[in-house]
């Protein structure tokens, strides 16, 4: 099993429907692991990933708790 302390990134985009333009904002993990938006606001921004290749299971956990 690898372990690795990775940082949330924050990303923006922008979306054009119509004549109306959304904008929003969402959060990943490297290897684009979705991030929700409560997590981080719980949790913060720093992450530990823990790769198990035999079994084919990322496991995520927060470096600290609140």
């Amino acid at each position: 099993m690898r372990e690795r302390e990775v940082e949330v990134k924050r990303l923006r985009g922008k979306k054009r429907v119509k004549t109306k333009e959304y904008e929003y904002e969402y959060y990943t993990l490297p290897l684009y692991i979705y991030i929700p938006k409560s997590m981080i606001e719980r949790f913060g921004f720093k992450y530990r990933l823990y790769i198990d290749e035999e079994n084919g299971v990322i496991t995520v956990k927060p470096k600290t708790s609140p």
